[in-house]
C-alpha cells in the first residue's frame, strides 16, 4: 500500500497501540485504572531511549499496525541487537505490504545504530507470520522458553 507510512509513533498514538497490543491478544484492562496504567507503561516505554515504538499509518488518518524495537547489549558482541517483541497489523490489512514496510524501516533503524542482528519471537500458533518472517529472510535460529510467574 503506497498510502502506509512508517514513522515513530508519539504520545498521541497511545490509544490506537493499545487497541494493536489487544488485537495480538495481549491483556485488555479489566478497569479503568488499568487503562491508565498501560498508557503509562507505553509512555514510559517511548521516552527510553533503548526502545521505540514505529506505526504504520494509512493515509495519515489511521494507525493499521506497529512494531516495538529494543536496542540490546549482548555480552558476545560489540555491537547491538534488535529485538522486536510486538509487530502487528490490523487483520483487515495484512498481506498488503505493511508489515513489510515496518520490517524494512526497523532494517534501516539497524544500519543507523550498527546493529548485528535482529531477532524475534513468534508464538507457535501463529503459522501464517512463521511464513511472513521466513518470506523476509528471518530463519528459525532458537527455541523459546518460557517461566509464567503469575
Amino acid at each position: 500500500m503506497d498510502s502506509v507510512v512508517v514513522r515513530p509513533s508519539s504520545g498521541k498514538d497511545i490509544p490506537m497501540i493499545l487497541g494493536l497490543l489487544y488485537e495480538l491478544g495481549r491483556p485488555k484492562p479489566q478497569k479503568d485504572s488499568e487503562v491508565e496504567t498501560f498508557r503509562k507503561l507505553v509512555t514510559k516505554y517511548v521516552k527510553d531511549s533503548d526502545k521505540t515504538i514505529l506505526v504504520a499509518e494509512l493515509d495519515s488518518v489511521r494507525i493499521i499496525g506497529m512494531v516495538s524495537v529494543v536496542y540490546l547489549s549482548r555480552l558476545n558482541q560489540s555491537t547491538l541487537e534488535m529485538y522486536i517483541p510486538e509487530l502487528i497489523v490490523l487483520e483487515k490489512y495484512q498481506n498488503n505490504g505493511t508489515g513489510k514496510k515496518l520490517i524494512n524501516y526497523c532494517i534501516t533503524l539497524t544500519k543507523e545504530k550498527k546493529c548485528h542482528r535482529i531477532r524475534l519471537e513468534s508464538g507457535n500458533q501463529r503459522k501464517e507470520s512463521h511464513k511472513f518472517y521466513e518470506h523476509l529472510g528471518f530463519e528459525q535460529s532458537a527455541r523459546s522458553f518460557t517461566l509464567n510467574l503469575d
